[in-house]
């Protein structure tokens, strides 16, 4: 691929991310289509301002499940 295709294809996943962080989904795409680019679903965006107008975009953590307790107390005490 050449610098020219190479920039123009970083040009257009910038502006779907830009796009994703607003929360909405990029006109002509579906969310199949996004996880074939590798890019997330809206909503697992969101956009920060800075206080100096920089616009910092930034992916939300997973939620973890809490790790269930197994642990069983046999103690006649309990």
């Amino acid at each position: 691929m050449c610098w020219a295709c190479q920039e123009g294809e970083r040009e257009r996943i910038w502006q779907l991310v830009d796009i994703i962080s607003t929360g909405q989904m990029p006109a002509g795409h579906s969310a199949e289509d996004l996880r074939a680019m590798g890019l997330p679903q809206p909503g697992e965006l969101y956009r920060e301002e800075q206080p100096d107008g920089t616009i910092l975009i930034r992916q939300v953590a997973p939620k973890k499940a809490e790790p269930k307790n197994n642990f069983v107390c046999d103690s006649p005490d309990q």
